[in-house]
């Protein structure tokens, strides 16, 4: 078995060399950000109190706010604590959660023994790490449960003693390395140099005045930000005016790709349970999942989907056990609000999802009332392998091919045979078949299309409160030319989940086909906020509906959008063509039309017509026309 031998800490790099039996090459532990150095400092601290002590044991570190003080002002940079209190506060969860949590990285880079290539959490290398060498370094921070500011580094956890651990700074070891790492800070005159300059009286006059002038500027701005305009512009995008919150995928540290799914399906779970609550505003899985296995500072990905909160975390499945792992950050401070690890049984899956929900929501400051409790609580199955089941199921639909439909088809008709009541099989079950139409592989698509029918409104009789299974059956009836009441059965979907980007989206189809083509944009705006990064169809069928109402610039902007994302997309070139027809650009449709012809070369005006089932004749006449004149037939 491999064990540690040395550690070391480098003041000069603020790194960690933890040194393994058996291995040529230490594996470092590198604290590469201000914020990063100052945990990287209290751990150092930590180690050399207990070498003075020559005693592995906890060292309360209240006894030490003045150092502390310093180590946070000279190294966190802009994220240094404005009050001490906010300094314990950090020191306290990065100790307790956030420092143990070897797995997902979220305060120092890994760097691979042999090609020293960095790791961060969903970056492209991974580091070479056992599961004795993961546990040693999770298990080393260790506090008093009786007094919460007792912290130790329980290097006796690993086996080894206060000999084998070393505090370096260049030449010189462990109490002198520290003694003359706190001096070099010290005399950083940025850091703790808070002398004044004299200054003539008559500047001190004029800058009182203009002081004065920007303090009540200031104030009254924030009055009206915090009190009366509470509204932040996030790039693009405005935060709502309720909580917000982007759920990252969950990294999947099982070491077996093959569970990928697993962590996949927990983070879609959570998202689904947390888009129930009406009060709270909840990014879709499209477009969190853009960032997955991408290193992305939370700060940035809350800008880009415009949230305040971001809940990242991972999870680890070995045969019948689970850890899960979760934090969630307040991104507008940058402060983890709260942090959990839980290791149970992996029947304990459902009510690990359950508590987590709840934890999030208290986090957030959100009160719900007890029916709003019941919905945030996930409904499903108490068929631990049907749900397993269902989740696999799930991933092979979201790769999009024809193989993985087939196997999604077998697996949530297995589910169905563990448990017949699963509300969440029939309804994957019925998506598995409409993906199936898209990709031409039915001989009669009608059928499958009543079969996909068939199936979402089993589900309901199950869980009426599934949200897409409406609004999917809302489009369903649509197609079928039952209008009335596919927009009914689609505001239904909406009304039960305001979250839902789908079940938004399948509104604005289902009144784009009712001919209430006004109607539907502001429904797939609210889509595309929900889902900043949406699949093509949401682009060119708001550039659709634009162009139906005479706003053709719009119109076009959209379709132009989903064409340079997908150039080799039939249906965004098809849509191209009417916005620029609509638009008078008959040239430019006319171009388009042969890139219609280049993707279909068999293209055929009158088969894609039956398929227009638009319930106002002359919105179907307008649009194949447009075809017409470019070209196709």
């Amino acid at each position: 078995m491999e064990k540690l031998k040395t550690i070391e800490f480098d003041l000069s790099g603020y790194k960690i060399l933890l040194q393994f039996h058996g291995k040529k090459e230490p594996l470092v532990i590198h604290f590469d950000t201000p914020s990063r150095r100052f945990y990287f400092s209290v751990i150092a601290l930590i180690i050399n109190e207990m070498k003075k002590k020559d005693k592995v044991g906890f060292v309360n570190i209240r006894k030490h706010q003045k150092i502390l003080d310093l180590l946070d002002q000279s190294l966190s940079g802009k994220h240094a604590s404005k009050n001490a209190d906010g300094m314990w506060a950090k020191i306290n969860m990065a100790w307790r959660h956030r420092l143990p949590d070897f797995e997902t990285a979220s305060l120092f880079k890994v760097f691979d023994r042999e090609i020293i290539l960095p790791y961060e959490k969903g970056g492209k290398h991974r580091y070479k790490c056992s599961d004795l060498e993961c546990d040693i370094w999770a298990n080393f921070f260790g506090y008093d449960e009786n007094n919460k500011w007792r912290f130790k580094f329980a290097i006796d956890s690993a086996s080894i003693s206060l000999n084998d651990v070393s505090v370096a700074l260049e030449d010189l070891r462990d109490n002198s390395a520290w003694q003359e790492f706190v001096k070099r800070l010290s005399m950083q005159p940025k850091a703790v140099n808070r002398e004044k300059k004299a200054v003539p009286r008559w500047r001190k006059k004029t800058a009182f005045s203009l002081v004065a002038i920007l303090i009540f500027g200031a104030a009254a701005f924030a009055i009206w930000n915090v009190y009366i305009h509470p509204v932040l512009v996030t790039k693009d995008l405005e935060l709502p005016d309720k909580p917000s919150i982007a759920v990252l995928p969950f990294e999947n540290m099982s070491g077996d790709p093959k569970q990928e799914y697993f962590s996949d399906g927990i983070t879609e779970e959570i998202i689904t349970a947390l888009s129930r609550v009406p009060k709270l505003f909840v990014i879709a899985r499209t477009s969190t999942f853009t960032y997955k296995h991408k290193p992305v500072r939370v700060q940035q990905l809350a800008e880009e989907l415009g949230v305040r909160y971001v809940l990242e975390g991972s999870v680890r499945k070995v045969e019948n056990k689970i850890r899960i792992t979760a934090q969630l950050i307040d991104a507008l401070s940058e402060h983890h609000l709260w942090a959990e690890q839980y290791d149970r049984n992996l029947k304990d899956i459902f009510a690990v999802q359950d508590e987590i929900t709840k934890k999030i929501i208290t986090a957030m400051q959100v009160k719900l009332t007890e029916g709003e409790q019941a919905r945030a609580v996930s409904k499903g199955t108490n068929n631990l392998e049907a749900y397993l089941k269902c989740l696999q199921a799930n991933e092979y639909i979201n790769r999009v091919n024809i193989k993985g439909i087939a196997l999604a088809k077998q697996l949530t008709e297995e589910a169905l045979l563990l448990d017949p009541e699963y509300a969440w099989a029939y309804y994957t079950l019925g998506k598995a078949h409409l993906v199936e139409v898209w990709f031409g592989q039915n001989k009669s698509p009608k059928e499958s299309i009543a079969r996909a029918m068939e199936l979402f409104q089993k589900a309901l009789v199950f869980d009426d409160t599934l949200a897409e299974a409406h609004g999917r059956i809302g489009f369903l009836y649509s197609m079928m030319g039952q209008h009335d009441k596919g927009v009914a059965e689609a505001e239904l979907g909406v009304t039960l989940n305001l979250n839902s980007a789908l079940a938004h989206m399948m509104l604005g189809k289902t009144l784009t086909f009712a001919g209430r083509w006004e109607e539907s944009i502001p429904q797939y705006k609210q889509a595309i906020r929900l889902n900043p990064i949406p699949p093509n169809l949401y682009y060119y069928s708001i550039g659709l509906s634009y162009c139906y109402i005479g706003q053709y610039k719009k119109g076009v902007r959209w379709c132009e959008k989903a064409v340079r994302r997908e150039p080799d997309s039939l249906i965004a070139r098809i849509m191209m063509i009417v916005a620029y027809s609509f638009s008078g650009r008959h040239e430019e449709a006319r171009i388009e039309a042969a890139e219609v012809l280049r993707i279909s070369p068999k293209f055929s005006l009158e088969k894609f017509e039956k398929k227009v089932t638009y319930k106002k004749k002359t919105d179907k006449d307008r649009l194949i026309d447009a075809l017409r004149k470019a070209g196709l037939n």
